[in-house]
């Protein structure tokens, strides 16, 4: 499922502050709730979500994910009143091309990727690091629900 830009799109973005928000989201955990929640809290928020497709996320963290699917994961994200568009990307150039086509005033990064390089980072007027939730990661939800 992908959203494209449209006039009314457009003409909203110049009234509204851009955040852009990018990831997995492979299992939605309270982290990412809390992440795209703060993501709203900006005046104006129109929070853009870009999510991994399912061939990046198999590619990046394993043969045995992603456990839901892209479809799964963009009607999931839709539907929190926090998110107001979400696309999926399969590269990093097709990432640096949504991010530079948005122009976003603001992304938002896990506190993890403090001090390391952030695909599409020039592009954007200012990145803000949220503070990761330790406990709450996609990585520990499939390891409880593994031992359960």
């Amino acid at each position: 499922m992908r959203t494209g830009s449209t006039p009314v799109t457009r003409t909203i973005y110049r009234y509204m502050m851009k955040i852009i928000v990018n990831g997995s989201f492979d299992i939605v955990h309270l982290g990412h709730i809390r992440l795209l929640q703060y993501a709203k809290s900006f005046p104006s928020a129109y929070v853009y979500v870009l999510t991994d497709s399912d061939r990046r996320i198999k590619e990046l963290k394993g043969a045995d994910r992603p456990i839901n699917t892209e479809y799964e994961r963009v009607s999931l994200l839709a539907a929190f009143k926090s998110v107001d568009r979400v696309d999926v990307f399969d590269t990093d150039e097709e990432l640096v091309k949504l991010i530079r086509d948005y122009g976003p005033d603001i992304m938002i990064k896990g506190s993890d990727y403090r001090n390391k390089p952030i695909i599409g980072a020039e592009f954007c007027k200012e990145i803000k690091f949220y503070d990761r939730l330790e406990r709450y990661s996609t990585t520990n939800k499939i390891q409880d629900i593994a031992n359960r």
